[in-house]
């Protein structure tokens, strides 16, 4: 796959995306105060790169011309604030993933209370396929910010749009800011299930079988809202 391309949008407009979509997470309970991070894939003259959230600024606060440029070849950055702790696993996630146009990370609470479990997320439900496969991996622990974290971060996403983060939080990707955000909610949704069917019972855990059928019809899930973006 290519990387997505952002020619029709400018680069104002991926700006304010970021800092409108920052300004949800709290709203929507997936992060609070200056919690979790945004970037979107961005080519800046003749380098690849990435626009991410600024570290330790709250979102409410923050404006378009606060977020950093990253470029995807050396890790170097411009702008007025430095970016985000944990902006090397956005960096290799572009990387490693081509078809990756925004990258979303959140501390919401019920994922995270798996998180802190070290749980998956089992195909308890068929939706749990939303994020590409028979279930949600949960990356083994590694100090936030680090090249292990990245690490741990990539193989629990190899096959997946999303994952949990051990003692952390969760990982989602989408081509664009909007389906990776939608993903993170839907994930935190999913959790917030998983949890409570563990607190009055045990969960039937849907065969293999079954979840490849869902992923099949996943495929064409949403083609229509896709056909009505691009013709607009």
């Amino acid at each position: 796959m290519t990387a997505p391309n952002h020619a029709s949008g400018t680069e104002a407009a991926l700006r304010q995306d970021i800092v409108d979509y920052g300004r949800r997470f709290a709203p929507s309970g997936l992060s609070q105060g200056t919690s979790g991070n945004l970037s979107v894939r961005w080519r800046m003259g003749e380098h690849d790169g990435l626009l991410i959230t600024p570290s330790g600024v709250d979102y409410g606060r923050m404006s378009a011309q606060d977020l950093p440029f990253m470029r995807l070849d050396d890790g170097s950055w411009s702008g007025p604030l430095k970016p985000s702790s944990e902006w090397r696993f956005h960096r290799d996630i572009y990387l490693a993933r081509p078809e990756v146009g925004a990258i979303v990370h959140a501390h919401p609470t019920h994922t995270t209370a798996l998180a802190v479990q070290r749980r998956e997320l089992p195909a308890f439900h068929y939706m749990v396929a939303m994020a590409g496969g028979r279930d949600i991996r949960c990356a083994p622990y590694a100090t936030y910010g680090t090249e292990a974290l990245s690490h741990n971060a990539l193989a629990a996403l190899q096959g997946r749009r999303a994952c949990l983060l051990a003692n952390h939080g969760l990982i989602a990707v989408g081509a664009n800011l909007a389906s990776a955000f939608a993903l993170a909610i839907e994930v935190e949704q999913l959790a917030q299930q998983y949890l409570l069917a563990l607190a009055t019972g045990t969960p039937v855990i849907l065969p293999d079988d079954e979840m490849d059928r869902v992923l099949e019809a996943f495929k064409s899930y949403g083609a229509n809202a896709q056909r009505s973006s691009t013709a607009s």
